[in-house]
C-alpha cells in the first residue's frame, strides 16, 4: 500500500511538473500572439503593438502604385494579414534575397531621396498572408501569391513615401529588429 501511494504521489508530482511547464510556455506564445502590426499608408509608418500599448513605431514605404489588392497591380493591399513566413534568420544586414533565397551578396545601399533602380528585397523578409476572403485572399487577389512583403531595401533613401512595387519596405536595421519581436501568425492589419 506504502509503495502504492508513492508512486501515485510520484506520478502526481511529475504531472504537476509537466503542467507547470506547458503553462510557462503558453503563458509566453500567448504574450507573443498579443503582439501585432498596424501599418497606416497615409502616414507611411508601420506600428508594433502588444495588446494597446504601442512597442515601436517604424517609418515605410508602401506602393507608388497606390492602394488595391489586383494580382499585378504593383499595389499595397488593405486588410487584416498574418505574417505566414519569416525568411532571413541570421543574415547580414543589406543581404540581398532574390526569389526568397540568400544570394550570398550585400546591396549598395541608396540614401538619395531619389529612388533607386533597382527594388532589391534585403535582409530579412516577412511574407504576408492576406486573412480576408475576397478582399485580400482569394483568386485574383492574394496577398500571398502576389508575394507582398515587409522587407528591408536597398533605396533606403525613399522611406517615408510611397516607392515600392507593392510591399512594404523598411530600413534595414528596422527590418532586423522587428524581425525578432514578432513570430509567424502575428497579425499585420493595413489602413489608409
Amino acid at each position: 500500500m506504502v509503495k502504492s501511494c508513492s508512486a501515485i504521489t510520484l506520478f502526481l508530482m511529475v504531472v504537476t511538473g509537466v503542467i507547470m511547464l506547458f503553462a510557462k510556455d503558453t503563458s509566453a506564445m500567448n504574450k507573443e500572439s498579443e503582439r501585432h502590426l498596424n501599418v497606416v499608408i497615409s502616414k507611411q509608418k508601420m506600428y508594433l503593438y502588444e495588446k494597446d500599448t504601442l512597442l515601436k513605431e517604424y517609418s515605410i514605404s508602401t506602393s507608388k502604385f497606390g492602394i488595391g489588392n489586383k494580382a499585378g497591380s504593383n499595389q499595397t493591399p488593405l486588410g487584416k494579414h498574418r505574417v505566414a513566413i519569416k525568411i532571413g534568420d541570421g543574415a547580414p544586414k543589406n543581404t540581398i534575397f532574390r526569389n526568397r533565397a540568400n544570394s550570398g551578396k550585400l546591396a549598395d545601399i541608396n540614401y538619395d531621396s531619389k529612388p533607386g533602380k533597382k527594388d532589391l528585397i534585403t535582409s530579412r523578409i516577412l511574407w504576408l498572408e492576406g486573412l480576408e476572403e475576397g478582399i485580400n485572399k482569394g483568386d485574383g487577389i492574394d496577398s500571398h501569391k502576389r508575394y507582398i512583403y515587409i522587407h528591408g531595401t536597398s533605396d533606403e533613401g525613399a522611406i517615408g513615401k510611397p516607392a515600392s512595387n507593392g510591399c512594404i519596405r523598411m530600413y534595414n536595421k528596422d527590418v532586423i529588429e522587428l524581425y525578432d519581436l514578432v513570430n509567424v501568425g502575428t497579425e499585420v492589419y493595413i489602413t489608409e
